[in-house]
């Protein structure tokens, strides 16, 4: 089978493409435009594959996605590509509209139209695959409740809505047009590669550095964490077993209040690699409460059971494991770390395009 990964070269994404050339005898054309969260460094253990692509296009861009969809014939669409940051989205929207929401409509309508000119099993085999989020839900009411793949939406910030919006889009041009769907909600997910200025690598490199952790209001937000190979390997029973038209709830059944995470970190961090140079017998005494988010929703949690009943998926890492895992990973790449806090993984992306002999720029 041949994918076509949108946001391929992102945190998530890279983690599906990574799994899919390292576990799988499928191929992958990777479409990303390269922005800020985009970093092919994220991808140099697979980019010699014969089984990967790269094309670097935005997904508003129609013309350039009828050319991908013509000249490497997918077999399915894993559809990634999306601002996710919701601080950012509060104080600039509009790139949330542009991209979630004009973007995935187009996209919608070039895979439709390359769709309906297939025939036999290519057009009864394809699929469009759509990942979401957990948060175009809102949050949770009692302690005991869960977000099942039937809770109403009510997204609280730009971000989630403009998820909320695409979500929608794809539901419809399934009931309307016929593309056959599926749509995937997941919780929020961590692991090697997540760009810096997310909660956990930005807590592992400010501990690091010697500088303040900041944690919102008080730390009580819970949240559902999810090991991002989990999560990848999700996906990918979803575009090869799930069933058209289903809508899949992905979580890690691990759910913890923000400040719990912190403080988990500065624990493996004392254990990993005890403060030096700086004025802290335990990074613990970094953490500053800052002033709460707009709209900050108070918890996440997910009800992953259909996944687990239809598919036979579950998480491997529960947060302890995956959480070591993660910081591990960060001590032995700080320099991947560090390239993209400076900026100067974007300086140096047009010589990383031309040595993975990218076929466009």
């Amino acid at each position: 089978m041949k994918i076509l990964v949108t946001g391929g070269a992102g945190f998530i994404g890279s983690a599906v493409v990574r799994h899919i050339i390292n576990n799988t005898d499928d191929s992958v054309v990777n479409l990303d435009k390269l922005t800020y969260a985009g970093n092919l460094e994220s991808l140099v253990d697979v980019a010699a594959s014969d089984r990967y692509t790269f094309e670097r296009i935005d997904i508003c861009h129609r013309s350039e996605l009828d050319r991908v969809f013509q000249q490497h014939q997918p077999d399915a669409v894993m559809h990634l590509a999306a601002e996710s940051h919701v601080d950012r989205s509060i104080d600039g929207p509009a790139a949330f509209i542009e991209t979630n929401i004009v973007g995935t409509y187009t996209l919608l309508e070039a895979a439709r139209h390359y769709w309906k000119d297939l025939s036999g099993d290519r057009k009864t085999n394809f699929r469009f695959h759509h990942i979401s989020t957990d948060e175009v839900y809102g949050d949770l009411e009692g302690p005991e409740d869960l977000f099942t793949e039937t809770t109403p939406y009510a997204p609280s910030s730009p971000y989630s809505a403009s998820k909320a919006s695409s979500d929608h889009l794809v539901r419809t041009w399934r009931r309307t047009y016929g593309l056959p769907t599926i749509v995937t909600n997941c919780s929020n997910n961590y692991g090697p590669y997540h760009f810096p200025e997310k909660l956990i690598p930005l807590v592992i490199l400010n501990a690091l550095e010697g500088k303040p952790l900041p944690v919102y209001g008080k730390g009580t937000q819970i949240r559902d964490w999810l090991f991002v190979e989990d999560h990848a390997r999700a996906l990918y029973k979803v575009i090869t077993t799930g069933q058209i038209g289903e809508t899949y709830n992905i979580g890690g059944h691990n759910e913890k209040q923000n400040i719990e995470v912190v403080t988990k970190i500065c624990e493996l961090l004392d254990e990993l690699q005890p403060a030096r140079n700086i004025p802290v017998k335990s990074y613990k005494e970094l953490i500053t409460f800052v002033q709460d988010r707009p709209g900050h929703d108070i918890r996440y949690a997910i009800d992953a059971g259909k996944i687990q009943r239809e598919l036979g998926w579950q998480p491997e890492e529960t947060f302890e494991s995956g959480i070591r895992k993660t910081i591990e990973w960060y001590l032995q790449n700080l320099d991947w770390a560090h390239r993209v806090q400076d900026g100067s993984y974007q300086r140096e992306r047009l010589g990383s395009l031309n040595q993975l002999d990218i076929q466009k720029v």
